[in-house]
């Protein structure tokens, strides 16, 4: 018996080779045609036409041609009737119906991709639903790690041991409460920064520090730790000072007031002014209240 249907198969073009082969017809032949061809060459061939549109096997409401074939052939094998679930959400793109069917489609369509000879192709395909019809009869309700002692061990290791490592604070060096001290003092006193300096005095290796510093310090560099912190302090001067703002860029380490708006507004998202302003409204509509 020969079937017959257009080129280049993903699913059910290479599924339905499979289940015909396995359940109807062992000595079965397929020929792969462009679509326009399929019809001419059915009757030339003497080939059954599959998969296309107005033939017998073929689409019906929201089942593909997998499962006509298996209501054609009563073909009732438990795991033949799980597989066509898989292959009609793969078929179909309904990969809810099974969660298999998202894996099919990508093992699929990368057949497809990689190998541009679609005889080649249903060879290999033939593999893959050999492969999925031992799983839906063995090991379908079977897990990973259920079968192997080691990766079970593993997984038990990873329980007991690693998942409650991860949920431990952190032991925090005793040179990042230092360097935490150091930047304050800085900041208190409008000191410039230096890193090497800094490094020297924590007697640490400059490069070691720069390169563990977001560790510890809200995952921002050195840098833009700083310039938080700096903020921060602004923000505290502006809302519980008379300064200028002038006086705040100065007292909070800013070499002129427009690196210190810029910087501002990148942080709060308004300049310093405009905060201000905003403050004072909001103190007015509290009193007012």
């Amino acid at each position: 018996m020969k079937w017959i249907t257009r080129e280049r198969p993903k699913i059910d073009r290479l599924a339905c080779p499979w289940l015909i082969k396995k359940f109807v017809d062992e000595d079965a032949e397929f020929i792969y045609v462009p679509f326009a061809e399929v019809l001419t060459n059915a009757k030339k061939f003497d080939a059954i036409p599959f998969d296309i549109p107005d033939v017998e096997y073929t689409h019906y409401n929201n089942e593909c041609t997998f499962d006509y074939i298996i209501k054609k052939y009563k073909i009732n094998n438990p795991a033949v009737l799980v597989m066509a679930v898989i292959v009609r959400g793969a078929d179909t793109d309904k990969h809810d119906i099974a969660k298999e069917a998202a894996g099919l489609l990508a093992i699929s369509s990368g057949l497809c991709y990689n190998i541009t000879n679609d005889y080649k192709l249903l060879e290999i395909g033939m593999l893959i639903y050999d492969a999925l019809y031992s799983w839906a009869t063995h090991f379908q309700k079977q897990k990973h790690l259920q079968n192997s002692p080691f990766e079970n061990l593993l997984h038990e290791v990873y329980n007991k041991f690693l998942k409650d490592q991860k949920t431990n604070k952190q032991k925090i060096p005793n040179w990042v409460k230092n360097l935490k001290e150091i930047i304050q003092d800085q900041i208190d006193t409008q000191f410039t920064f230096d890193l090497k300096k800094i490094s020297n005095t924590l007697e640490i290796n400059p490069s070691y520090l720069s390169r563990e510093f977001s560790k510890y310090f809200e995952d921002l560099n050195f840098g833009d730790y700083i310039r938080k912190i700096r903020i921060n302090k602004a923000i505290k001067l502006i809302q519980t000072s008379t300064y200028s703002l002038t006086e705040i860029a100065y007292l909070t380490g800013f070499s002129d007031q427009s690196h210190f708006t810029r910087i501002f507004k990148q942080h709060t998202g308004k300049n310093p002014s405009a905060f201000r302003k905003n403050l004072k409204k909001s103190k007015q509509n509290t009193k007012g209240n």
